[in-house]
């Protein structure tokens, strides 16, 4: 999976592949070889605007923290911050001294409360401790204190080189060691993934029969339990896909029956039936609580998002019972039109439909919102794509989709389309989540770490580091980019451990709540459910209101 490009002790591909895949090894990317960087990271994020400020003092969970941080670098030298400890070391020291020459009436003012007695039992009286009744003894136990403290003051600021890896995350430090680096990073913040398709992999080798399923052993792809705990997952979507029907049995209106909610169905029963088996290692989850929860319990998260709007055959309604059965994103295509939307299709594309979305898409994306669905745009054409970003009131996902710029795929963002997503005027929150498919990624041949490093440098580029994630589309590709387990690539190009975090989940976090808020405030408004009808449909009576 591609937390390769992360820790060293993962996921591996096929046993008769000839490359190794060692999965969520989320560390190696995460950090250089050298941690050259590392003392000017930790400075970096303790530098950020909003931690200067008085209302961030105040602890908060790492999550929020995360997207509260500036990636801005503190440039105070060594000889400032030295220069600091120093007069602190004077004004302790010399404040010691004169607490040691003070009077007995000073040593019983309010501010130090007076001597402490103690009842001597065998003669019957209250006596003063020997420390509190000689003002000298408490001078020196306070100086050798003092100077205990100055004397780590000082070897936290001047001698960060000489401490062992194991004393870094005292401090708030990374270690120089980049997978103990990484891992410290992980363990603040795992990873949560945007979608991994395991359950399409029990289907066609299992028959969806979990009590068939080993997933505490070896399993034939890329995911299994092991895999997941070596790699530090925290959560992810459980990607609940069928493949487009071909047209010819669709029918040119998408009128013709198929099997794809019947098979839908059977997928959500079978990721449900893996997680209830396995209660130990997976926390079902339906909202941004529930992954919190999940990951504070030591369990992975365990959500679930349908992969195309053919799925849903054609209905409102399917889609509302979905999200009753704990559905939480819907992709509005796969490389199929649909009746709500166009498709962007496979290599090369494929001629438009409905010029973008549909009269009954934009309705599905309200409801969508209503019921608190994420939005997954991976997979839509772009004029799909930047129509759902006006028309949703919510954040908006892209699963595992790329950056054109860097590979000119069709399923692949284009900038035109980044430059929607940010926080300011005419733009969406949205979190796009790299896809390690070695087709969505470079030429044949060329995928490796440095160009998946590339594709999440250039969306963050143009749409800010706060908006690219992780989608692997594990176990729904059959091989992955060279090099992931080995290269620190986003750390030497200058992500700090702030930004990392938000890439590996905090990023998703945040715009998974910011559509559950708008589905609160669009219920407690009064809006009230969509019931419009393909236009195509002659089996049920339209009424008119």
């Amino acid at each position: 999976m591609y937390f390769n490009l992360f820790i060293h002790t993962t996921f591996s591909v096929l046993p008769h592949q000839n490359f190794s895949f060692q999965g969520y090894r989320v560390a190696r990317w995460l950090t250089s070889s050298s941690m050259a960087r590392s003392r000017s990271s930790s400075r970096s994020s303790n530098s950020s605007s909003d931690s200067s400020s008085s209302g961030s003092r105040y602890k908060r969970p790492w999550y929020k923290r995360i997207w509260s941080r500036s990636s801005k670098s503190d440039r105070s030298s060594k000889a400032v911050k030295a220069a600091g400890v120093i007069g602190l070391a004077q004004a302790l020291l010399s404040s010691s001294a004169t607490m040691s020459s003070q009077t007995t009436s000073t040593e019983n003012s309010p501010l130090l409360a007076g001597p402490r007695p103690y009842h001597d039992e065998d003669n019957g009286q209250v006596k003063a401790t020997h420390c509190e009744a000689n003002p000298r003894t408490r001078g020196i136990i306070w100086g050798i204190l003092t100077v205990l403290f100055v004397a780590g003051l000082v070897l936290l600021v001047g001698f960060q080189h000489l401490l062992a890896d194991r004393f870094y995350p005292l401090f708030g430090l990374l270690p120089k060691d980049p997978m103990l680096a990484a891992l410290a990073i992980l363990d603040k913040a795992p990873v949560i993934d945007g979608h991994i398709d395991l359950p399409i992999i029990t289907r066609a080798m299992f028959a969806n029969n979990a009590s068939a399923i080993d997933l505490e052993s070896r399993m034939p792809e890329h995911v299994d339990i092991p895999r997941l705990r070596q790699g530090r997952v925290g959560g992810f979507f459980w990607g609940i896909y069928m493949a487009c029907s071909p047209s010819e049995e669709e029918g040119e209106d998408f009128m013709t029956a198929t099997w794809s909610v019947r098979d839908t169905l059977e997928q959500i029963d079978i990721a449900r039936m893996l997680m209830e088996k396995y209660p130990k290692t997976f926390q079902f989850a339906t909202g941004s609580d529930d992954i919190k929860s999940a990951i504070k319990n030591g369990k992975v998260a365990s959500l679930m998002g349908v992969e195309g709007g053919h799925q849903l055959g054609n209905s409102l309604a399917v889609l509302r019972q979905y999200h009753a059965l704990g559905v939480r994103y819907v992709t509005l295509t796969h490389t199929c039109h649909n009746a709500f939307a166009d498709s962007c299709g496979f290599q090369p594309g494929i001629i438009p439909r409905h010029g973008g979305l549909s009269s009954l898409g934009r309705t599905l994306i309200d409801e969508m919102n209503r019921l608190g669905v994420l939005v997954d745009l991976s997979h839509t054409s772009d004029a799909t794509a930047a129509q759902a970003l006006n028309q949703s009131k919510a954040p908006v996902i892209w699963s595992h989709s790329s950056a054109r710029a860097i590979h000119d795929v069709p399923h692949n963002v284009p900038d035109d389309v980044l430059r929607l997503v940010g926080t300011g005027e005419g733009q969406k929150d949205a979190v796009v989540m790299v896809n390690f498919a070695p087709f969505f990624v470079a030429q044949p041949g060329e995928a490796n770490v440095e160009a998946v490093a590339d594709h999440v440098d250039h969306i963050a580029s143009v749409a800010g580091k706060k908006h690219v994630g992780l989608g692997s589309d594990y176990d729904g590709i059959n091989s992955v980019p060279v090099g992931l387990e080995d290269i620190a690539e986003l750390y030497k190009r200058g992500w700090n451990k702030y930004e990392l975090a938000g890439l590996t989940g905090a990023n998703l976090l945040r715009v998974f709540e910011g559509a559950e808020k708008v589905a609160q405030e669009l219920q407690a408004a009064g809006q009230q459910p969509a019931y419009d009808l393909y236009e195509k449909r002659r089996d049920i009576p339209r009424i008119e209101l």
